[in-house]
């Protein structure tokens, strides 16, 4: 459905709630599955209306939709079974029985058989996992909490669980806006006088709502449509801490009545898998020797409860003695520990915080003089002293700006290495070039330069022509705030007399006409995840304000309270994430909850702060750099920032050794008859992959960490990896696995990554997967040669097939990969690529037809929708599966791909060829 209809759905369902459609908003919410009205679920579990329950659901997922998805509907039809076994109705309980939970035993057979012989007990509270079964009433409380938790952490529901802030009885002022009236009778006024007038577009059309007009609405002058398509975009629910493991008996512990947590079956297959979708939200957390997997919410938009004052980096770790006083600084986007930063006196340095080492510094320098302004010239000539004022990395590190106070913008390049290379030079603006920032509008990276000759331009990053050039600000021009919603690119800017405006790429003018607080010097920022704006200004007086803003109507949402009454600079502030502010004020650090206008906390850092100290976090908000008094920085941290940091002080080995030495220690592995270490997706070689480059690179990389664990608990941490070299039979132990289906050759063969399954591709291009069970003697289920697995399908018996089309499949290049959850299973046998759901062998979808074939395929590490496809005409193509399209193709090789692996920190991927390249 389109962004319009999903709108006008918004504006319906307001409507029909203020005027008391109770039903009908009910059944609109469930048709659309724009919005689940979390409160009527609530209402209809604890009035145990279940029919009403899962109709209400499948609006919105499906039982095999994800393991998420899978709990919720079992934990609704498990408490209405044992509501019916309360009440003595056996033929109910049955019914429930044979109906509703049947279709879970093909998951997990033992619990479905434990289930069934509820029936033969006089009371099913003689079970002793459900020994502390209370009544019907404080049952469905106790669910209902485990409910809320799943479907706020299923990502079918993300962005589904808040309605979006609207104006009353919204449907009704847009229609009689529309037909030339006012609620009263009286003619509406012309666009000309009427802001609200200006957002609709033509034709009488509803403009797109979000929450409702553009981010501060449009002034008198010329207003685009595609303006009124900026939303402020609800904040998307929280998702709690919450196990979506293997499904069991009784409900989670809860305070309000003590259940005993169910004992999971030793062979439950369910817990194995994870979603792809949920893939990008929830990472694993396993810990050693804990069974199932307990699955919480990592990135910027944990919960407020999970929050606390020991999150703020606070500590003093590092300092760092730059030499003179620092102006901006900036974290690199990916290697968390880089630190740029730029001074008064015009030089640049790039630090690792870690070490404290200084890798690259440059003082101010024009590279070519002859081909800059005569204006530059005569600046430069008249007074030789420059300023940095702003320095910032690009995206992806790759490059990153420095805006000095006279013309000049520098672009350098940073590669591995450290290497640092010239890479443009730009002549901006008359004056001072007063702040920088990157782009990518129109999926290009451009470069943002405002200045004091009260313009802003758009440079392309990589040759450094002009693309635009905004002018209207009356006064120069003081920061610049570059974001995007819903797929409309624009530019906040600022300038010295306080007026705030808004640009798109069209040269149409700006669109936002408005005062900042302190009407001087002012900076605006995003939260991380971008959908909340905030300013920090001061004004001539030294009054300094930080708010937020409420873009749909363009007013002040909160105003932060705490600072001095004059301050002695121009305050800066920084966001973290999602959650907190900082600002440097009166030789402090200040911190405030961004939901809470009064002051959270105060940092000193131990003393000898700048009066109103720069200061900036890295990505995770783990490290916070900020200026000192005497020319120098300190580092904060937290817990996580300090753990950070130590991998400078003990690394054990060296990294240039992980590719080789980690192959030797999954083999290593295997000969003791342990879990088999992590594994790189793709064709033929499994060969570990980066997971010691995580820790030396200061990423804190979730997708592999589970991983490294295994590694760490066979090995002295305070010693050097010692790997045992195979060179007699008698390390290794060999093993013959069963197979009842049809002999044929495997072509490839690998461990899944939890490391309870091998998953074997044959060259008939059907696909087998051997388990090993949890028993007696294999209490963990991990893989051993002690005991042979067992061949594993689905109840429905269906196997996983590749297409094969025309093609032999005897004569293609087998390929698959499995994502890093074990969720999915992406393959090709010389036809068309195949998308298959693990748990349940289901084809999910096809693509990619032949000619060429596929030749290798890798899943990108942290986005389950994105593959990369080696193909026999030697091209690599991104293909994203969610939208169906070819993202980019990659040309280089000369003869078919025979490799590709996505590096796990660094965003790189790297291939091979039948080239030998």
């Amino acid at each position: 459905m389109s962004s319009l209809s999903r709108e006008l759905v918004f504006l319906i369902l307001q409507f029909l709630d203020e005027e008391k459609f109770k039903e009908t908003v009910h059944k609109l919410e469930q048709e659309s599955g724009f919005f689940f009205n979390m409160k009527y679920f609530e209402e209809e579990v604890q009035g145990g209306n279940w029919e009403e329950v899962e109709r209400y659901l499948s609006g919105f997922t499906k039982v095999d939709d994800n393991r998420y998805s899978m709990k919720i509907f079992f934990e609704i039809r498990k408490q209405k079974y044992l509501e019916a076994l309360d009440k003595q109705d056996r033929a109910k309980a049955v019914e429930i029985l044979v109906k509703d939970l049947k279709v879970f035993s093909s998951f997990n057979e033992e619990l479905f058989k434990e289930i069934t012989q509820l029936l033969t007990l006089d009371n099913f509270r003689e079970n002793e996992q459900l020994s502390k079964y209370g009544d019907t009433k404080s049952a469905r409380t106790i669910m209902l909490v485990e409910l809320k938790k799943l479907i706020e952490a299923n990502p079918l529901f993300r962005d589904k669980l808040q309605f979006p802030s609207l104006k009353t009885s919204r449907l009704r002022t847009l229609i009689n806006q529309s037909c030339g009236a006012q609620p009263n009778g009286a003619r509406a006024p012309s666009p000309a006088t009427n802001p609200l007038m200006a957002t609709i577009p033509k034709g009488g059309g509803f403009p797109p709502l979000g929450a409702h007009g553009p981010p501060f609405q449009a002034a008198p002058a010329p207003v685009a449509t595609a303006l009124a398509g900026w939303m402020a975009n609800a904040t998307p629910a929280p998702h709690p801490a919450v196990s979506a493991g293997p499904i069991g008996l009784s409900a989670p512990a809860n305070p309000a009545a003590l259940l005993k947590r169910p004992r999971t079956p030793p062979n439950a297959p369910l817990g194995d898998y994870q979603s792809a979708d949920s893939d990008h939200i929830l990472k694993r957390a396993r810990t050693i020797g804990q069974s199932g997997d307990e699955v919480s919410y990592t990135g910027p938009n944990l919960p407020q409860g999970l929050y606390s004052q020991d999150d703020l980096p606070k500590i003093v770790a590092r300092t760092l003695n730059q030499g003179s006083p620092v102006k901006s600084m900036d974290f690199h986007p990916l290697q968390q520990t880089i630190l740029l930063v730029g001074t008064h006196v015009g030089e640049i340095g790039v630090w690792e915080v870690g070490s404290q080492e200084r890798l690259a510094h440059r003082n101010f320098k024009v590279w070519d003089l002859g081909s800059c302004s005569a204006s530059m010239q005569a600046a430069v000539l008249k007074d030789p002293l420059v300023s940095v004022n702003r320095v910032v990395w690009s995206p992806d590190g790759s490059l990153f700006g420095v805006a000095y106070s006279k013309h000049i913008v520098h672009i350098y390049s940073f590669h591995v290495g450290n290497d640092l290379r010239q890479h443009l030079e730009i002549d901006a603006h008359v004056g001072g070039v007063n702040d920088l920032a990157f782009s990518h509008p129109n999926k290009q990276l451009c470069i943002i330069t405002c200045g004091d000759d009260k313009t802003i331009k758009v440079w392309d990053a990589v040759t450094g022509a002009r693309q635009y050039t905004f002018e209207g600000h009356e006064a120069p021009v003081y920061s610049v705030c570059p974001h995007y919603k819903e797929n409309i690119q624009f530019i906040f800017s600022t300038a010295v007399d306080g007026k705030i405006k808004a640009w798109l790429y069209d040269l149409m003018g700006s669109r936002v006409d408005y005062d900042a607080p302190g009407q001087w010097c002012t900076t605006m920022a995003y939260s991380a995840d971008g959908t909340r704006l905030f300013s920090c200004g001061t004004s001539k007086e030294r009054e300094s304000f930080l708010v937020e803003w409420n873009e749909s109507e363009g007013a002040i949402k909160r105003t932060y309270q705490g600072f001095c009454k004059r301050s002695l600079d121009i305050v800066q502030f920084d966001t973290t994430k999602n959650r907190f502010l900082a600002a440097g004020d009166e030789y402090l650090i200040k911190f405030w909850d961004m939901d809470n206008t009064t002051m959270l906390t105060t940092v000193d850092a131990d003393g000898g702060l700048a009066s109103t100290p720069r200061l900036r976090f890295n990505k995770e908000g783990s490290l916070l750099a900020v200026s000192t008094s005497d020319n120098g920085i300190k580092i904060l941290v937290n817990a996580d920032g300090l753990r950070l940091l130590r991998t400078f002080d003990n690394r054990t080995f060296d990294a240039a050794r992980v590719p080789s030495d980690t192959k030797v220690s999954v083999v290593t592995q295997m000969a003791s008859v342990s879990t088999p270490g992590p594994q790189t997706v793709g064709g033929s070689d499994r060969v570990a992959s980066t997971v010691s480059m995580a820790g030396l690179n200061g990423v804190d990389s979730r997708s592999v960490g589970d991983k490294v664990r295994v590694a760490e608990d066979s090995v002295d941490k305070n010693k050097n990896w010692k790997l045992t070299e195979i060179i007699e039979p008698a390390q290794c132990r060999s093993l013959r696995l069963s197979d009842n289906l049809p002999t044929s050759k495997i072509s490839r063969l690998i461990y899944t990554n939890s490391g309870v399954a091998i998953l074997a591709l044959a060259s008939n291009a059907v696909h087998k997967l051997w388990k090993w069970q949890r028993n007696d003697r294999n209490a963990s289920g991990k893989a051993t040669a002690s005991i042979p697995p067992q061949l594993w399908q689905p109840a429905s018996g269906i196997l996983m097939t590749n297409d094969i089309s025309d093609t032999n499949p005897e004569d293609a290049v087998p390929c698959f990969a499995l994502s890093k959850n074990d969720s999915y299973v992406m393959s090709a046998s010389g036809g068309k690529v195949s998308l298959f759901n693990m748990m349940t062998f289901k084809t999910m979808t096809t693509f990619m037809a032949p000619p060429p074939p596929a030749t290798f395929l890798a899943f990108h590490p942290q986005d389950n929708n994105i593959i990369a496809i080696g193909m026999e005409d030697s091209t690599i193509q991104i293909y994203n599966v969610r939208v169906d399209e070819v993202k980019s193709k990659l040309k280089g090789h000369q003869k078919r791909v025979t490799g590709l692996a996505f590096s796990h920190v660094l965003n790189v991927l790297v291939s091979s060829g039948a080239d030998a390249q």
